[in-house]
């Protein structure tokens, strides 16, 4: 299953560790690296020159944030309803299933995530949660999505939303709230997840800038000057964050949309093939008996 929106991955400094890059090649879904000219030639001797765009200046003083709405503008160019943005720390894409996460080609979830995600009027933007907060053990019936709420690294966006990226840090949280404010919804899959690699954790992209407090705290307060009734500051892991008020509850209200164009009842019995492939030795009893079942 190859998904039918572009994926662009915006990278820098990355040009030997691209993790995104890795396992999209892996799981053969087609992608772009979006990289500055002076990286094409580092970038090009591993991803090739195929796989990669070129963007129109070299270090941006605003961040990734050129990169990122420089993205949008050739996603609508070429006539494309939505497009993915994914950052390139991303190691592989699981599927949650009866209490378990488990290892999926990505081209199967993010086809699956644009299917449910066509099937609504008003959703802005989508995409997976985070493995690392996605508690699956003993809970085997986990919702496979929440709405409104923030969306992280792997992003699916409406090209038609009336607005950008802006601001150099929690550049994706700003961009959930503009979102939200303008009474699209958002989706957080928790029935595909990944794996990120933790920031700071890599060299390149951001790393460098977070690596200091002051720019932790000054990124949060310009969140806070933006959104003042939404966000404030608290600490987290020793180090200054922000808090979207009521954990995001405030935004409960705005409905998902169906669509009247389709066939609801169709939907209900359509079914993906999933098939479980076992590429190492199972020690779980549990898994070994998910796998008997052929539950997939």
């Amino acid at each position: 299953m190859i998904p039918r929106y572009p994926i662009y991955i915006p990278s820098k400094n990355r040009y030997d560790c691209c993790l995104t890059a890795d396992f999209l090649i892996k799981d053969k879904v087609p992608f772009k690296l979006v990289i500055e000219p002076q990286e094409l030639d580092l970038y090009s001797n591993k991803y090739g020159k195929e796989n990669i765009l070129v963007l129109p200046y070299n270090n941006s003083s605003e961040g990734v944030i050129t990169a990122r709405n420089w993205i949008w503008e050739h996603s609508l160019k070429n006539g494309f309803k939505r497009h993915w943005q994914i950052d390139d720390n991303i190691r592989q894409m699981r599927r949650t299933n009866k209490g378990f996460r488990i290892g999926i080609n990505a081209g199967i979830a993010l086809g699956i995530i644009e299917d449910f995600t066509d099937r609504y009027e008003n959703v802005g933007i989508s995409g997976p949660n985070y493995s690392m907060f996605t508690v699956t053990h003993n809970k085997p019936n986990l919702k496979p999505f929440i709405k409104n709420c923030h969306i992280y690294s792997c992003m699916l966006i409406l090209n038609s939303l009336p607005f950008r990226w802006r601001g150099r840090w929690n550049e994706d949280v700003d961009l959930c709230l503009q979102t939200l404010s303008h009474k699209y919804c958002t989706i957080q899959t928790r029935a595909f997840i990944i794996d990120k690699q933790r920031t700071m954790t890599m060299k390149g992209g951001n790393s460098d800038d977070y690596k200091y407090k002051d720019i932790r705290l000054k990124g949060t307060k310009i969140l806070m000057k933006r959104w003042p009734k939404v966000v404030t500051l608290t600490n987290k892991f020793g180090r200054p964050h922000f808090k979207i008020r009521k954990n995001w509850k405030d935004f409960n209200d705005i409905p998902l949309i169906r669509r009247k164009d389709i066939d609801w009842e169709k939907i209900k019995k359509q079914t993906y093939d999933i098939p479980l492939k076992i590429i190492q030795p199972i020690k779980s009893k549990r898994l070994r008996q998910l796998l008997n079942k052929d539950v997939v």
